[in-house]
């Protein structure tokens, strides 16, 4: 259902993107940094809270996209589906759940956040780093799951699945990159 009727049936972000390409190049440049730069968590263990907060969410745009991510990047699709039904028994190391819980009392609460959550995170052996940047992943994907949701882009993964060399792909490919392919960013 497309709530914009300039972006057609079914429309994907990349739609979106370009026909408001204002302000994707620093928000794709943020993506960058935060989740394929440098930092304490591994992309794969960023691409997990991602998905995480996007299935906390309903929404089945960015789950779909970031669950191929976090597969590209080596976590199993069982494992997801576990983490969705319960992060305390899934398969996941348990130095992530502390990080899972924070973002979910996060996403649903976060005016309850309280200094023992925080070092819950700590004990598991995680630094304040490691936090803020799950924290800026949380607050990322709200952000981005409220344009998905607010603009009616309906395009699902699971319906259209990618081919075997467009996964292969995403293990090199920025999110700048995917700017570029639609012709909004240098």
């Amino acid at each position: 259902m497309s709530l914009l009727p300039s972006l057609g049936e079914a429309p994907h972000l990349g739609a979106v993107f370009k026909a408001f390409p204002q302000a994707v190049q620093p928000l794709l440049e943020y993506h960058d940094v935060l989740l394929r730069g440098e930092g304490p968590l591994t992309i794969a263990q960023r691409e997990l809270i991602a998905v995480y907060v996007s299935g906390l969410n309903a929404c089945t745009f960015c789950f779909g996209a970031h669950k191929i991510y976090a597969r590209v990047f080596g976590v199993e699709e069982s494992t997801i589906d576990a983490m969705m039904e319960d992060v305390e028994t899934a398969p996941i190391d348990e130095t992530m759940k502390p990080i899972l819980s924070y973002v979910k009392k996060l996403n649903a609460l976060p005016t309850r956040i309280t200094s023992e959550d925080a070092q819950a995170v700590f004990a598991a052996g995680w630094s304040e780093r490691a936090l803020y940047d799950a924290v800026q992943i949380c607050a990322l994907f709200n952000f981005m799951n409220r344009i998905i949701e607010g603009t009616g882009v309906s395009f699902d993964y699971a319906e259209t699945p990618i081919s075997d060399e467009e996964f292969e792909a995403r293990r090199t490919r920025s999110y700048m990159d995917f700017g570029r392919e639609l012709g909004i960013v240098k």
